[in-house]
């Protein structure tokens, strides 16, 4: 019944590179492992699937096993295969609703095992990842309890890396913006080592996630200690980098003032649960450095990115399923849903690039960069319609949960 957006996507599309499932192979592999999605706005339909087949294409064979890509076309900040550590949370975050989860169970063995003497992949740690939460939420769905528990020592391990690579002593982390995958923003820097609220985010969502996993492998000391880990960055985080005046989450600079700027990366916290509601351009418009970056080097100084539109979609879904608050509806939620959707458009055929204008919605990746970034894989759309509008919730039991919020109370 939807075969046709596919044959749509394929006539469209010259295959200037081809990887492990061709264009012609593609509405079978989407008929075998997609969800099937209907709904009465056939345009928002149409790039349900597109996103699916776009996904697809990014699925690679290596000696190495299968490896999920973010660009198509080779980069020079790339390790082995064109893999980039940045995306590796959203691909098993949309993944995982895969019916076939062979080719992600290599790909995170490949992050974690593939490196020297069988240890981390030697880019792992290029940027700054939130691989354990992701692994962790992709069990609620899969329920490979064997698989997810085999790689609890090293995600310890790994950890522990990123204690002593970016921990502070006050138990906060810090990151360049580039290295958030974040580049040329308004708050960053590539030089000044500062505590960001995603990296801190990320760990503390990650020391969770490996307690979750530590408790389902019976090593309750483990549990325990990691329990405290992330217990202790959600508290110092909410401490230091929430401004009270701004109602916002900011970069906290090497001096210990915090930036002056509201930004997306403020939503981080909620997308991963670890604030209580206070309350898409990647800062406010009302800064006066807002896009004064220039255009086409990566700014995340106002332009509109996926990679940021998705994870502040998924801190809205987070606050809806949680307590009573009256700042956000799920209209809202919704409404930015289907902005997202109408987002996905170049010269009027589906489009999937880096980052867009805010105000015109015309992709800004143009010249000899815009093959690059044609099919950039670095954002989520199905997990968001999935467990967002759609509204099913993993959950750790053999239950599935459908949330739904009638009148401020939560049913099921």
């Amino acid at each position: 019944d939807y075969a046709h957006y596919v044959a749509e996507f394929n006539a469209d599309d010259p295959e200037t590179i081809r990887t492990l499932v061709p264009n012609a192979e593609a509405a079978t592999w989407i008929a075998e492992n997609v969800p099937l999605f209907d709904c009465p706005d056939k345009d928002f339909e149409r790039i349900y699937y597109y996103r699916w087949w776009s996904f697809r294409k990014h699925l690679r064979d290596t000696p190495d096993g299968t490896v999920v890509t973010e660009f198509l076309a080779p980069v020079g900040h790339a390790g082995p295969y064109n893999t980039i550590s940045c995306a590796l949370g959203h691909h098993l975050a949309e993944g995982r609703w895969l019916r076939d989860q062979r080719p992600l169970d290599e790909y995170v063995r490949f992050w974690y095992r593939s490196g020297p003497n069988g240890g981390p992949a030697e880019h792992f740690h290029k940027f700054s990842s939130w691989a354990p939460a992701a692994i962790y939420d992709r069990y609620l769905v899969t329920g490979d309890l064997v698989g997810t528990v085999d790689l609890l020592d090293d995600m310890v391990a790994d950890y522990r890396v990123w204690e002593t690579e970016r921990g502070r002593p006050d138990g906060l982390f810090w990151q360049f913006d580039v290295r958030d995958g974040m580049e040329e923003s308004i708050s960053g820097s590539r030089t000044a080592k500062q505590a960001r609220p995603t990296i801190n985010s990320y760990m503390a969502a990650n020391a969770r996630a490996i307690a979750a996993i530590a408790r389902l492998a019976g090593r309750e000391e483990v549990a325990r200690q990691f329990d405290d880990k992330a217990a202790a960055i959600r508290t110092k985080m909410t401490a230091e980098l929430w401004d009270e005046d701004a109602k916002s989450f900011k970069v906290q600079r090497e001096d210990g003032t915090l930036s002056d700027a509201r930004e997306a990366i403020g939503f981080v916290p909620f997308a991963f649960g670890l604030t209580e509601p206070h309350g898409l351009t990647t800062a406010e418009r009302r800064h006066p450095q807002f896009r004064t970056h220039g255009t086409g080097t990566c700014e995340w100084d106002g332009a509109v990115w996926p990679f940021a539109t998705s994870q502040t979609l998924m801190g809205l879904a987070h606050v809806l399923r949680g307590g009573p608050q009256e700042f956000v509806t799920r209209r809202d939620y919704f409404d930015e849903l289907l902005k997202y959707a109408g987002s996905h458009r170049q010269y009027g055929k589906p489009y999937l690039g880096e980052y867009l204008d805010e105000t015109t919605g015309e992709w800004l990746i143009q010249g000899p960069k815009a093959e690059r970034s044609r099919f950039y894989n670095h954002s989520t759309f199905a997990d968001l319609v999935i467990s967002g509008l759609v509204g099913l919730v993993p959950r750790a039991d053999d239950t599935v949960e459908e949330f739904k919020r009638i009148n401020g109370c939560t049913g099921l």
